[in-house]
């Protein structure tokens, strides 16, 4: 039988299976530690005051336990010798319930105090880690997020953010419990040590067992990455606003349920085996455990049979071993949860430690504060990653200062490829990018890119209100509300902030409450905003106008016409009857330069551009 990805892909490769070749060994599992101590910098760096009080109050509660027994032990005692006098006193067995009474209050108080201030630091964690994913996203590359390898590891990273909160608070239990286990084991040792013997022997092979499956399961959350990437991908467009249209009309409900079901249910039935055989083990292993206690028991009530322990010793002893058995337990099956967190940490810092490829030089130039000569384009050519198809190729031209250049061409032609060059999105595979003269790998990038202002034609619809949607184009003005209101009026997206109910603070898209959808055209021009918001001297615009209709158009381009002024602007359009204002053109064919020039020459020169032009021209007769 075909197995799922055979069935829906065509792929012959099986899914990963983790108990096969590639779980990781015991010494990667140990080597996980070594991501610890970044993480306890991270911790410290979140909040240092919370981490030490909880330190303390943990060292606090450690003692408790045997301090609990060791009054257990002396009340028992005292009942014993107080039935064996004609006349009591009590004085000294209510002063030791009461004793008793306000440690286990004292501890009651304690926990709840460390357990608010793990949920505190755990929240102050999660967004720590948040916002350096989040700025390390935005340092990386865009070439880096075309690549499914880099999307796998960012998904592994992404779900630490959350995962990790619990992480140090298993971290501190594992101290405060070392803590427990050396005042109690101090009791035991002087009472039987042979006791404590029994108790590790009893407890290892449950830590092996641990180990083992935990190192199994963060295998098959590994492997399986991609998969579950999928499905979280199945389960978004199998059930939001931005696909519903397209999922009614062509029926493509059961496809997308049929496909999550499949790949769901083989992901469950990898992790149905692994959890089976987990309960099996650990039942088993758990068994020798109780019977060990058992046993241990068993010695100490014949040991108080015999005289040689009081009974106060037997109830000491019985619920030493018994706590120590369970602490014990617990915290070698921590130790075994916490190198399974560490190795998801190794995803996270993995992550962190990603270097972008496009970055500034040691010593950049600086940028200049007026583009004096222009660019130029000296031979560049261009790969996408995992692509051996140049998407543009040997292109030498110049863009003037002042200069206002179109780029047209069919689909594929490399137009939006040299917007991305120009703005240093991308690196050119061969040849370079010239700004008055010099290299612009030699400037600060983003003093670079603050010098162009780029609006593609799929933009981004943030669902943020009007105002904060217009000032994505300069952020830094996000409280300049006339220069906002002014790139309104520029771009026409005033006539569509005058209808909406709230105005300039109403919420745009379906995803929150209250919030406003709008038309492709509408979106469109708030989007065409954020370039008058920008300022910058290189203005490009990507099929700016496209959900426009022809009277919006014609009224848009004569805006930018004003706003360019004295400007450089690359305008990148399908329609003809738009470029025409450009001083020159460019056309492309097959990522190469066909030919260039203004509208008039390009039509003498009887070429590519008059070929499509005609055509277009034949389309509105």
């Amino acid at each position: 039988m075909m197995n799922l990805k055979q069935r829906i892909f065509g792929i012959a490769t099986p899914p990963p299976n983790p108990e096969e070749n590639q779980q990781i060994s015991f010494k990667e599992y140990l080597r996980a530690f070594n991501y610890l101590p970044p993480f306890f910098r991270l911790v410290w760096a979140t909040q240092p005051t919370l981490l030490l009080t909880d330190l303390v109050l943990r060292l606090a509660k450690s003692i408790s336990p045997m301090l609990l027994l060791l009054v257990g032990k002396w009340i028992v005692d005292e009942i014993v010798l107080l039935s064996q006098q004609p006349q009591p006193d009590y004085t000294r067995l209510i002063q030791l319930v009461a004793l008793e009474l306000g440690l286990t209050l004292l501890t009651e108080v304690l926990v709840r105090i460390i357990t608010l201030l793990d949920a505190l630091l755990g929240d102050l964690l999660a967004n720590t880690t948040s916002i350096k994913l989040m700025e390390q996203s935005a340092r990386l590359d865009l070439q880096q997020f075309e690549d499914a390898t880099f999307y796998d590891k960012l998904e592994r990273a992404r779900r630490q953010t959350i995962g990790r909160t619990f992480l140090f608070s298993q971290l501190f239990a594992q101290l405060q419990d070392l803590a427990t286990i050396f005042f109690l084991g101090v009791g035991l040792v002087v009472l039987s040590p042979w006791l404590v013997v029994l108790l590790v022997v009893a407890v290892i092979p449950t830590f092996f067992s641990e180990t083992y499956f935990n190192r199994a399961d963060y295998s098959l959350v590994r492997n399986w990455t991609p998969e579950r990437r999928e499905l979280d991908y199945l389960r978004l467009i199998g059930a939001s606003d931005d696909t519903a249209k397209e999922v009614k009309i062509f029926g493509l409900s059961d496809f997308l349920i049929s496909r999550f079901s499949l790949l769901s249910r083989q992901y469950y039935e990898a992790n149905k085996r692994l959890t089976i055989r987990r309960a099996f083990w650990g039942s088993v292993l758990s068994s020798l455990a109780t019977i060990s206690y058992y046993g241990a028991y068993g010695y100490i009530i014949w040991q108080t049979v015999q005289g040689t322990l009081s009974l106060g010793d037997l109830t000491f002893l019985a619920g030493s071993f018994n706590r120590l058995q369970n602490i014990v337990q617990a915290l070698l099956a921590r130790f075994s949860q916490i190198a399974q967190n560490a190795l998801s940490l190794k995803d996270l810092f993995d992550f962190l430690a990603i270097t972008p490829n496009i970055q500034s030089p040691p010593q950049p130039q600086a940028v200049p504060l007026l583009i004096q000569q222009g660019f130029v384009f000296e031979n560049v050519g261009f790969k996408y990653p995992n692509s051996e198809k140049w998407a543009v190729r040997n292109l030498s031209f110049t863009l003037a200062a002042g200069e206002k250049l179109a780029l047209v061409g069919e689909n594929g032609a490399g137009k939006t490829t040299i917007v991305k060059l120009l703005s240093r999105l991308y690196d050119c595979t061969e040849g370079r990018i010239l700004l008055d003269g010099i290299d612009i790998k030699a400037y600060h990038l983003q003093e670079l890119r603050q010098l162009v202002g780029v609006i593609f034609q799929d933009f981004v619809r943030f669902h943020f209100n009007v105002a904060d949607n217009i000032a994505v184009g300069k952020i830094t003005e996000r409280e300049n509300e006339l220069k906002i209101q002014w790139s309104a009026s520029q771009s026409l997206a005033d006539s569509v902030v005058a209808k909406l109910p709230a105005g300039y603070r109403q919420v745009l898209g379906k995803r929150f409450a209250k919030g406003v959808e709008l038309s492709g055209g509408e979106w469109q021009k708030i989007a065409l905003a954020r370039a008058y918001m920008r300022d910058a001297q290189l203005l490009i615009l990507d099929e700016p106008t496209a959900a426009l209709d022809a009277r919006a158009e014609f009224e848009v381009f004569q805006r930018f016409a004003d706003l360019t002024k004295g400007k450089t602007a690359v305008l990148i359009s399908h329609r003809f009857s738009t470029v025409r204002m450009a001083d020159r053109i460019a056309v492309l064919q097959h990522g190469q330069l066909a030919e260039i020039g203004s509208h008039e020459e390009l039509l003498a020169a009887n070429g590519l551009y008059a070929e499509l032009f005609r055509l277009q021209a034949q389309g509105y007769q």
